[in-house]
């Protein structure tokens, strides 16, 4: 029991080492109408006459859509956002989140749903993974995936994946009882369930990582 302790208190020192937050113009202006012209020309019999000319200017009416000026918002048009407009980064209020065991062994997918405005997400959660068994959370590291931008308008959902070494030594491990995300730019965090183990083995905190949002099979 008093080596089983020691060990622990080794994953902890660890996981408090590794502690950190896991993170044009107007197109349809007035358009006016060529002056049309209407001639009248008057002729002898001996000479040509000189033509006289008189015409109408017709203001034209402005279209009721205009063409967006900002690249940035037609770039929101073509993305998960299907055309509604960005309002900025999404934030933790306004998701709704939910955690399951991924396909592959050893793996946690995060959803986040939007339940506001539009909005986007570019990075890297921060995850840490809260246990009885030691007094410091470990935090996850990033992987080396690039990160998206997911735009999602209201009602979307996007997700990320947590990885971690499966606990195949037959003792009962780290037991991993919460996890707190925060969204990449965010501050507020909120609290899932944990339901898996860590193998206690030296460099275990290391392997769990996380990848960015938008990455995998959404």
């Amino acid at each position: 029991m008093r080596a089983r302790k020691l060990t622990l208190a080794a994953v902890a020192l660890a996981a408090g080492l590794s502690l950190t937050a896991c993170q044009g113009n107007d197109d349809s202006a007035a358009g006016a109408s060529d002056a049309s012209s209407d001639s009248s020309a008057s002729a002898s019999s001996s000479t040509g006459g000189n033509g006289g000319t008189g015409g109408d200017e017709a203001t034209g009416k402005k279209d009721a859509v205009d063409t967006p000026d900002d690249p940035d918002a037609a770039k929101a048009a073509d993305g998960t956002g299907h055309g509604q407009i960005n309002t900025g980064p999404c934030k933790t209020a306004n998701l709704a989140f939910d955690s399951g065991h991924g396909m592959a062994e050893g793996s946690i997918v995060v959803s986040m749903r939007n339940t506001g405005d539009a909005c986007s997400l570019k990075g890297f959660p921060g995850v840490d993974l809260n246990s009885k068994d030691a007094g410091t959370p470990l935090s996850a590291q990033r992987s080396s995936l690039a990160a998206p931008t997911v735009v999602l308008k209201n009602g979307e959902t996007t997700r990320f994946t947590l990885h971690y070494p499966e606990n195949n030594t037959g003792g009962t491990g780290v037991r991993i009882d919460s996890l707190d995300v925060t969204p990449p730019n965010e501050t507020h965090s909120t609290s899932l369930p944990g339901d898996f183990s860590l193998p206690v083995t030296e460099g275990a905190d290391q392997k769990v990582t996380v990848d960015p949002v938008g990455t995998g099979k959404q």
